[in-house]
């Protein structure tokens, strides 16, 4: 069955020219399903400032909608000022921005605190030019003061002036299901758009939900490490398994959804033809 969920693909900054070459294999590929946009990673502390915008601007001359990420890290206002500005004048009208990750040994004075002032910052600088996605945590940041402070930041962003959020993955859709609720109950009536990502790699995967604070269902846990030593196996059920989370997302009612393709095209394609989006071809 065909369906119209909109959709957008996640990339990191790869710094390799062949690395390159792939993202640009990976964006034609993905592209017969119309996303909305390629995001591009900013790198812990901006550490990949400038690959993200020249990763950007080729998506952008490509003909693709790109949206780079911004994180407080530790630039100055100036420095972000300059860099949406550039964004802005290269005809960029999408952003996604984040506190990021703090590089070692920063704590002064210069840097932004809040994605919230990040936001406001943008908003200062640009006006409306750009639509501005925020990140959002259904399972609680890990470094959150409390569930309720989680949202409550999460508000702060979108009264600064954010469009809509897009989470960090999970596999349990109850927990997107509450975390959408509690938000209403905040006041919060902006879109929140869930992460997908597929399951292709065990190892990486306990590691990545370890560092970010994701939950691995136990259920889910034991199935993959059982299949860990099966590559094949692993993505068959992985997949099986990220295709009905998005079914369930989607019926009880997602905007839509983003994937962490990991600079792959083939299991995001996979799950987008399993969801019946439509293609151009089809």
């Amino acid at each position: 069955m065909k369906n119209n969920t909109p959709v957008s693909f996640e990339f990191f900054a790869a710094k390799t020219p062949e690395g390159r070459e792939k993202l640009k294999v990976t964006c034609a590929e993905l592209d017969k399903f119309s996303p909305e946009f390629y995001s591009v990673t900013y790198g812990a502390g901006g550490s990949t400032r400038d690959t993200t915008k020249d990763i950007v601007l080729d998506i952008k001359a490509n003909g693709y909608e790109s949206a780079p990420h911004l994180s407080v890290g530790g630039d100055t206002q100036s420095e972000v000022i300059d860099l949406v500005q550039s964004y802005k004048d290269a005809g960029i009208t999408k952003l996604v921005a984040l506190r990021g990750d703090l590089p070692s040994g920063i704590g002064g004075t210069k840097q932004l605190v809040h994605a919230n002032e990040l936001v406001a910052l943008i908003r200062e600088h640009s006006g409306d030019h750009f639509e501005i996605n925020v990140a959002a945590y259904p399972e609680i940041h890990p470094e959150a003061e409390s569930y309720s402070k989680d949202i409550f930041w999460l508000g702060e962003k979108f009264n600064a002036g954010a469009d809509r959020a897009i989470t960090q993955y999970f596999y349990n859709p109850e927990a997107y299901f509450r975390y959408i609720e509690h938000c209403a109950q905040a006041g919060i009536d902006k879109p929140i758009i869930p992460g997908i990502m597929p399951l292709t790699n065990y190892h990486n995967l306990v590691r990545f939900s370890d560092n970010c604070g994701a939950d691995i269902p136990r259920w889910l846990r034991w199935q993959l490490k059982e299949r860990s030593d099966n590559t094949e196996d692993l993505i068959s059920y992985g997949t099986e398994v990220v295709t009905k989370l998005c079914e369930d997302l989607l019926a009880g009612g997602a905007p839509g959804l983003h994937f962490y393709t990991m600079n792959q095209w083939q299991i995001s394609d996979t799950l987008c033809r399993n969801l019946g989006l439509p293609t151009e071809a089809g």
